[in-house]
């Protein structure tokens, strides 16, 4: 099975749409990871139109519309593989030992908010990743999105995708 991971997209804030890159991920992947700041109802509706699933949590940028649609915390069990999905884990310092204590029950942790890509494994085993964002850098070098692959209860092939930086 195969995932996209995405965060943090703040569209139409600070881009008007997603990346072409990213759409033509949509369209490969099997699950579409959202980790939340959505900022407008219209992308949720284009990304559950445009894909074959979604599994997505609402970020601190998103209103009361995306809130009343989405939840804090999205949990789903993929190819053996419990996930889940929410926006803010704190500061990185200690982040493995507070998402262990807030989500003992889960195998892959999807989170947002930095907009800075992250891949650690907590003593206990478990995933974290943060794709970073497709459409706002902030302090990062470019803008990045994730995929992985699912499989007999294991996470695999995880890329880190860079997109090019756009002239204004």
């Amino acid at each position: 099975m195969r995932l996209l991971l995405l965060a943090d997209t703040h569209v139409p804030k600070r881009a008007k749409d997603l990346p072409p890159a990213v759409w033509e991920e949509v369209a490969r992947a099997d699950v579409v990871v959202h980790a939340g700041d959505w900022v407008d109802v219209a992308l949720l509706d284009l990304l559950q139109e445009r894909s074959r699933s979604l599994l997505a949590c609402w970020g601190n940028n998103d209103g009361p519309a995306l809130r009343a649609r989405l939840p804090e915390v999205a949990r789903a069990e993929l190819e053996g593989v419990r996930v889940a999905v929410v926006h803010e884990t704190g500061a990185s310092t200690g982040r493995e030992r507070r998402a262990e204590a807030a989500h003992p029950d889960v195998d892959l942790l999807v989170f947002g908010h930095s907009h800075i890509p992250w891949d650690t494994t907590t003593p206990a085993g478990m995933r974290l990743l943060n794709p970073g964002s497709p459409t706002d850098r902030r302090r990062q070098p470019v803008c990045t999105y994730l995929t992985l692959t699912l499989a007999d209860g294991g996470v695999s092939d995880v890329v880190l995708h860079p997109l090019p930086r756009l002239s204004a």
